[in-house]
Formats: structure tokens, sequence, C-alpha cells
């Protein structure tokens, strides 16, 4: 799902079109390799083909479109070593947001983290992985909320979309959501604690299961990576 803060609060038919066009390719409506054309989606839009081209390139600059001149357009397959840069990124991000929240902790935050969690149980029970994608993503934006790094969550955000289309797929999975819930949980007390070590060991284990699931991805969907 979109953050809403990459999205200004007067949406032109250009960000309407890039939220609908994100969510769709996030959340694998959209799959790896699909064509796209500019007519076909003003048209379903109901809007003129500029709007529908700039969407496009806001979506390249994300590498989840490959635009080709004179070629159709299509949504980008996975890309590993585009995901490799991604994870590097965002762990060094992550690892140093986190230790700044820590610093920063007061107990007010408590009660928000623990309603995520909450929140991430009750679609974990129902086996609602769209709303549990959606509280994963909520609970790493209010760390940095703790540390108030925002801007910096932003850089965070852009390399997460290389990897989270992967994450929906391994989401459908139960037990998958599960060692994420668990993840976070372990996450919460060792920010709270403030040890810095712990909290740090809990970061890279929770960032570093992206592995396996690549790696299974590969496996049961090969024509959806492109290296």
């Amino acid at each position: 799902m979109l953050r809403t803060s990459a999205v200004p609060e007067r949406r032109t038919s250009a960000d309407i079109v890039f939220e609908g066009l994100y969510n769709r390719i996030m959340s694998l409506g959209l799959l790896p390799g699909t064509k796209m054309s500019e007519v076909e989606i003003a048209e379903q839009y109901g809007v003129s083909r500029q709007p529908v081209r700039d969407a496009f390139n806001r979506l390249g600059n994300l590498d989840l479109l490959l635009i080709q001149p004179q070629r159709a357009t299509l949504v980008q397959k996975f890309s590993s070593t585009n995901i490799g840069s991604a994870r590097f990124v965002r762990l060094a991000l992550e690892l140093e947001i986190a230790r700044t929240a820590a610093m920063r902790w007061t107990e007010d935050y408590a009660p928000q983290f623990e309603a995520l969690l909450a929140d991430q149980e009750n679609a974990l029970a129902s086996g609602d992985h769209s709303q549990f994608h959606t509280m994963d993503e909520a609970f790493h934006e209010l760390i940095a909320t703790v540390a108030q790094t925002r801007s910096e969550f932003e850089l965070v955000w852009m390399k997460k979309a290389q990897i989270d289309r992967i994450c929906v797929l391994s989401l459908k999975e139960k037990h998958e959501m599960r060692l994420l819930v668990s993840d976070h949980q372990d996450i919460y007390r060792t920010l709270r604690s403030g040890d810095p070590v712990e909290l740090e060991k809990a970061i890279r284990v929770h960032l570093a299961r992206i592995e396996k699931t690549i790696e299974k991805v590969k496996v049961s969907h090969p024509n959806y990576f492109q290296d």
C-alpha cells in the first residue's frame, strides 16, 4: 500500500494514476513482465495520456516499470542485483534509525506499538496478508517517528519497493506472517529496553528473512526474475 505521505495533499490526475498503479504493482495485481499501455491506462482512469506518462515516469524512477522508447512498457521483473542493493541500503538506514529511536524512546509510544502488534496478530489470525503488510509498514514507520527521522524513512520506503513485492508472495503463507510478528515483538522489546546490541541483532534477523524468500520465489516463479 502506498504511503500517504508520499502523495501530495492536493492530488493531481498523475498522482491518482501513480497511486493506483503503484498499489496494483506492489500487490502483484500487475505481475512482473506485464505489458502496459498508456492508451489503455488513460481509458481506465478517464484521463489524458499526459498524466499517465507522468505516472509511468515516476514508477520507472522506482524501478517498478521498464520504459522502453518505441517498445512496450513493462512491469519491471525482480532484479537480484537491485534487491541486493536495496537490502544493503535499507539495513544501514534502519539500523541507524532504530539506534536513534532507542535513544529517544519514551513510554508514550508504547500504546501505539502494542496496538500495531495487536492489529498484526488479528491480521495473522484472519489470514489477511494485505492488511498484515500494511501493519508491517506502519510498524517500521513508527520506529522512524520515535527517532524523528521521517525524511530518512522516505529513503527506506523507496528502497523497500524493490523488496516488498516478493514479501507479498511470502505473506500468503501463514507461518511466514507468524515469524514476522515474532520479529516485531523482539524489535519492540529491545527498542523499549534500550539495549543497542540486542536491538541491532533483532533488526538484522528480521531483515535477513528476505534471503530465503528470494530463493523460494526464484524456484517457484523463475519467470518473474530478470537476473
